[in-house]
Formats: structure tokens, C-alpha cells, sequence
């Protein structure tokens, strides 16, 4: 069969159509995957969903670019995988490492030491 609207197409009475696929097969299929994988958590289609967007945003992709694959409305809804990804925050450079540090032997100084 070549579905014309749907990838996955579902079935009526059995038989492929070229209807959507139920909720129940998408829940059955993610938790066979996880049970086969050897994951013991509770696994739903929302939890891969959000792994998706997190490693995306691990591999380097931008906040837009998973804001309009994930369908998200608003940049404040995909904002949330931010504080779920430690490589995203350790890139960011401090600003401290910025300043340029001098030795003690290179600065001028001001005012010499007078003798007493």
C-alpha cells in the first residue's frame, strides 16, 4: 500500500486505510521499543518527544529550529529543554574567563615607594 495522506496509515475492520493511526498504537509501539531497549521506566510517546527536542538542542540545534519542529506556539514553550540539557549550559563561557589577567611584574605602577 502507498498512502497518499498519512506515513503511518492506520486500518478499519483490520485492513490498512488511508486513515491516521489510534493513540493506542502509538503508546504500544513506544513502550515495545523502550522493552526492548531494556528501559525499565514508565516510557510514554511525550517522554520521547522530549528526549527528541533535548538531544536536538545537545547536537547544536537552535531554539527556533525545535520550536517549529516540535510545533510549539510560543519560543517560551520550547525554552524548557534549556535547563534540561548540562552540554548546553557548560558551553556557555563565563565571562570571567574573558578578562585579561596581567602579572604582577607587567603592571606600571603609579607611585614608587619612598624611601624613609
Amino acid at each position: 500500500m502507498k498512502p497518499k495522506t498519512y506515513l503511518f496509515p492506520g486500518t478499519v475492520k483490520g485492513s490498512r486505510a488511508d486513515v491516521p493511526i489510534t493513540e493506542k498504537i502509538v503508546w504500544q509501539a513506544v513502550n515495545e521499543a523502550a522493552k526492548r531497549a531494556g528501559i525499565k521506566k514508565n516510557v510514554s510517546p511525550h517522554t520521547v518527544r522530549h528526549s527528541f527536542a533535548t538531544h536536538m538542542l545537545e547536537a547544536g540545534a537552535d531554539l527556533r529550529t525545535i520550536q517549529v519542529l516540535l510545533g510549539h506556539a510560543k519560543l517560551a514553550h520550547t525554552t524548557v529543554y534549556l535547563h534540561l540539557s548540562r552540554r548546553h549550559l557548560q558551553a556557555i563561557p563565563s565571562p570571567l574567563e574573558a578578562i585579561e589577567v596581567s602579572s604582577p611584574d607587567e603592571v606600571k605602577r603609579s607611585r614608587r615607594l619612598k624611601k624613609r
